[in-house]
């Protein structure tokens, strides 16, 4: 591919990635205190906690889809207008049992959608120009405050976050990535024609890539670094809030907004560094943030909070996208779809279900008297869990030549 893209490729892309990040904590954040405010909403507002990680199950039957039977911007748009019908429709329920199922099925066709935007995007630009776009994606999930904004200001919905209208803007964000889908560039199937078996049916293929030892070791890598670094994005709200912190969206909103200038780094970080110590870097900035939380839960530097959380975008752009970048240097093209897919099933799906397991008994295991938590030790744990695989990924992980697009 050419090192240079069109304008209008690059703004297509830039817009698809923005209304695909948009979509989701519009109503996903505000989501847990509103199920929990329901009547009977308190049990299930922790199986709501968990909709993402089920979410990624059918990550990689969407990307067998993209690569065998349809376009993928096609798939795209399906999973887009399916999920705008059920949050419309979960803008209408009023039980929290069946909130949870029809959110549910909702994230099965929003998380494909994730592995399926990096395979257009890849696909159609080049390897520097991916993160320019992807970075896109983070302005869109800033900008979702937009929707609570106009709730309360134009269409006068007083407390917005907590109303189900929040379903209702999903719906409508939702709807509209459905519709950009049908500008996006052709993205044909690789492997269109090609013998099915029952394998390629369930979107099981890409696992013949983990015969490759290197890209065995990647897999596990990915796994293991989602539990340290799951627990930031579950748990930092819950810890900023014992601290004292008023604003916490905001305060969290400082990494997205640092990441913005992080992303733009990404592509000089892969091309001086390469794969593997690009991530390993990745891990030094998870270790340096748990380090830093570990000296503001202990007052020893209150600062360091703040640390914590401007570093984000580094970790995220390295560990997260460059996840992504790895797996489609690495894959058959006729498999990117579903390997995306399955990187996606095992970082946020595998991945976030061993953190929350993790990091659930640590912080059971600190509660103070007054009901809030020693964050010292989790953090502790977290900083040597980030220090032990940024070793293991320096030590072992093959240094291969890089393969570029």
């Amino acid at each position: 591919m050419s090192s240079s893209m069109a304008m209008g490729m690059r703004v297509k892309l830039s817009a698809m990635m923005f209304l695909q990040f948009m979509m989701l904590p519009v109503w996903f954040l505000p989501m847990f205190p509103y199920v929990g405010g329901m009547e009977g909403g308190d049990k299930w507002a922790f199986w709501c906690g968990l909709i993402m990680a089920f979410g990624t199950l059918s990550s990689p039957l969407f990307g067998m889809f993209a690569d065998r039977f349809m376009n993928s911007e096609r798939v795209l748009a399906l999973c887009n207008f399916v999920g705008a019908g059920l949050l419309a429709y979960a803008y209408t329920v009023t039980s929290p049992q069946i909130l949870f199922y029809v959110l549910l099925a909702a994230m099965l066709f929003y998380m494909p959608t994730w592995s399926l935007t990096a395979t257009i995007a890849m696909s159609n630009s080049t390897t520097e120009a991916f993160p320019q776009i992807r970075v896109f994606g983070t302005l869109g999930w800033v900008a979702s405050g937009i929707f609570s904004f106009l709730g309360v200001k134009v269409f006068g919905v007083a407390n917005f976050d907590s109303t189900s209208t929040i379903f209702l803007a999903g719906a409508i964000a939702s709807a509209l990535g459905g519709a950009l889908a049908f500008f996006l560039p052709p993205t044909p199937p690789k492997a269109k024609g090609q013998p099915l078996s029952i394998v390629d049916a369930l979107g099981l293929r890409s696992l013949v890539l983990l015969k490759r030892p290197e890209f065995a070791f990647f897999t596990l890598f990915a796994l293991l670094s989602m539990v340290p670094f799951m627990w930031y994005m579950v748990y930092g709200t819950s810890y900023l809030k014992e601290k004292g912190f008023e604003y916490l969206t905001n305060t969290m909103n400082l990494g997205q907004a640092f990441e913005l200038i992080f992303m733009l780094l990404i592509p000089v970080i892969l091309r001086k560094a390469g794969y593997k110590w690009a991530m390993v870097i990745g891990l030094a900035a998870l270790a340096f943030r748990y380090g830093a939380f570990y000296l503001g839960a202990t007052n020893i530097l209150p600062m360091g909070d703040f640390a914590g959380i401007l570093i984000h975008g580094l970790i995220f752009g390295l560990l997260i996208i460059g996840a992504q970048m790895y797996v489609d240097a690495k894959a058959p093209a006729e498999l990117r779809g579903q390997a995306q897919g399955l990187i996606g099933l095992v970082m946020f799906g595998l991945g976030s279900v061993l953190s929350n397991n993790v990091f659930d008994r640590l912080l059971k295991a600190n509660v103070l008297p007054d009901g809030k938590h020693d964050w010292s030790q989790p953090y502790l744990v977290a900083l040597i869990m980030a220090v032990v695989l940024m070793v293991a990924m320096a030590l072992f992980f093959p240094k291969a030549k890089e393969e570029q697009k």
